[in-house]
């Protein structure tokens, strides 16, 4: 049974224009110092590896799939799931600031104000919980939910006659 919810953290459109609007005035800076053939150097380096960068920053998808709560390449079953608690920006806050726990797995992007506070049901592991951003977390915590309730429900409907 799947119970598909996917998201990527990708940044917006809008800081994108500012960012590399940065990267140009560094360039400008740097091209300053040189002059003759070695002005342009700067732009086509500074301005595409932010842009690189950018990119690689918001490369992250989080996606509930096939039994899995999967960010980026962390892979959680859902069947370890205990509780998932949908956070706006104060909560998200709170959990990562005065509330933290050292060993809490942490995907956060600050671009991002929701989240989804993961708690886990797993004596083996040392994590007492996720905190995955998400710009929908009740939609996220709902698709996990359900997850694991389908999950746990399937192997009890399969064993009746």
């Amino acid at each position: 049974m799947a119970h598909p919810y996917r998201e990527r953290l990708a940044i917006p459109w809008w800081l994108w224009l500012p960012m590399l609007a940065v990267a140009a005035l560094l360039a400008a800076e740097v091209h300053l110092g040189a002059g003759g053939s070695r002005a342009w150097v700067p732009y086509a380096v500074i301005v595409p590896l932010t842009a690189v960068g950018m990119w690689y920053l918001g490369r992250i998808r989080v996606a509930v799939t096939n039994g899995e709560l999967r960010v980026d390449d962390a892979r959680l079953p859902v069947r370890h799931v205990a509780d998932a608690v949908p956070l706006d920006a104060t909560g998200r806050r709170e959990i990562l600031g005065p509330s933290a726990h050292p060993l809490a797995f942490v995907i956060q992007r600050p671009w991002i104000p929701g989240a989804v506070q993961v708690m886990l049901d797993d004596p083996a592991d040392p994590t007492p919980f996720w905190v995955v951003s998400s710009r929908s977390p009740e939609r996220l915590a709902a698709a996990l939910l359900a997850a694991r309730d389908g999950e746990t429900a399937a192997p009890g409907s399969a064993s009746r006659p």
